[in-house]
């Protein structure tokens, strides 16, 4: 089974996430998402195998989303999806692919219902 996820070293939530993963004998491709940001592309194709929309997938409590005026309802997804790329930061993490679907990580069990 193929497996990846955007994960965050520093984020409590990924680390768990991710040794979940490893625990169930599973060695998923690693994308340190801050180093090596998703194009605008890998995040439409994410939030379709989510099935959610861009702002459900941003941090809206980090300074950045305020500072950049992202809480303005009017915003397009597109604009919300460049954000995250210019922002990875704005990402939710950690998010994990495997079987054609996506899920978060909060819970870290959560990433089960999709292996």
């Amino acid at each position: 089974m193929d497996v990846t996820i955007y994960h965050n070293p520093r984020c409590s939530k990924s680390r768990e996430t991710l040794g979940l993963l490893k625990d169930k004998g599973i060695e998923p491709t690693v994308i340190e998402y801050l180093k090596t940001p998703p194009s605008a592309a890998e995040i439409a194709d994410i939030l379709a195998k989510l099935g959610r929309t861009p702002r459900e997938l941003m941090r809206t409590k980090e300074a950045e989303y305020k500072e950049q005026g992202l809480d303005d309802p009017s915003l397009d997804d597109g604009k919300l999806i460049n954000a995250m790329v210019d922002t990875p930061k704005l990402m939710e993490r950690p998010v994990v692919l495997a079987n054609g679907k996506a899920a978060i990580g909060r819970p870290p069990e959560s990433v089960l219902d999709i292996l």
